[in-house]
């Protein structure tokens, strides 16, 4: 029999479909994603079943609608009389981890009851309010605190590839959940990595976003330089499994639970059904893929 592919996905908060090039973003802010989709499964037009964070999440982790999950809008916990990936991938067989932002849970450190039956566990409910670009704060399997050296997207990249070398004789899935680029909320900010704000402030700006004005002229720069330090992560993740022979037998996918549009529509950065909002990028690699 062949060996099971393990899987990983890399998923981002709040990403809008139109930061690669392959959708005609200029500014190269993701040449290992534009690689993976063109070596693997494009689709070039998805969209979130739900513009804002946890109902989206809730959708993902179940294949269910929102109205079928009863998190329909943000703060509501996930029932765990419903199945999620993690359940359904450990009754296959699979080592099954969790990493970041959860978002379906009652409160933080989330109660091992509400980690939606993964096994291995470092995340917090909401990432935004117990950690900080340069702080990342983490809880375990039983709630105790980890603290990560490193900008939040290093941090967290850093504890996925520790995590895939500890378990990879043996099937994985493993779904690590980035809160960039969505914004910190006490700041309400995008605050990238020291000195990459500057580098894309003043450069591109997607049309709709150029016609509406809204926080984008403010914010748009930060959003640049985090999506450009998720790609960069991205691609060392990719180099481990390649390092560790395990490319030709990983399916990753990178998605997002919904867009940005920079309070062009509404007081927000998302609920609307606007394409800023609902497109999301989603391509895929691996057998079958």
């Amino acid at each position: 029999m062949a060996q099971r592919p393990n899987v990983v996905v890399f998923f981002t908060d709040q990403q809008r479909w139109d930061a690669s090039g392959l959708h005609g973003n200029p500014l190269e802010l993701m040449p290992n994603f534009d690689r993976l989709a063109s070596e693997g499964t494009h689709v070039a037009n998805c969209c979130t079943c739900q513009p804002v964070c946890a109902p989206a999440r809730s959708c993902l982790q179940t294949g269910l609608y929102a109205t079928n999950t009863g998190v329909w809008h943000n703060g509501v916990a996930l029932s765990r009389s419903l199945k999620t990936l993690g359940d359904h991938f450990g009754e296959a067989g699979y080592q099954t981890g969790y990493i970041g932002k959860w978002h379906l849970g009652s409160r933080d450190p989330v109660p091992r009851e509400e980690q939606g039956g993964y096994q291995s566990w470092l995340g917090a409910n909401l990432l935004e309010f117990v950690s900080e670009p340069y702080r990342t704060v983490l809880y375990d399997n039983d709630g105790a605190e980890v603290r990560l050296p490193g900008y939040r997207v290093d941090a967290q990249t850093d504890a996925m590839i520790r995590w895939i070398d500890a378990h990879q004789r043996a099937p994985f899935f493993l779904f690590s959940s980035f809160l960039e680029p969505h914004f910190q909320n006490h700041l309400d900010d995008y605050p990238p990595p020291d000195g990459t704000r500057e580098r894309y402030t003043g450069r591109w700006v997607p049309p709709d976003l150029a016609a509406l004005g809204g926080t984008t002229h403010q914010h748009l720069g930060g959003y640049w330089g985090m999506i450009k330090r998720l790609d960069e992560a991205f691609g060392r993740l990719l180099d481990a499994l390649k390092s560790l022979g395990l490319a030709d037998n990983t399916i990753v996918l990178f998605t997002s639970d919904h867009g940005c549009h920079f309070k062009t529509r509404n007081d927000e950065y998302k609920r609307s059904c606007h394409d800023s909002s609902i497109r999301i990028p989603w391509p895929a690699r691996g057998p079958a893929c």
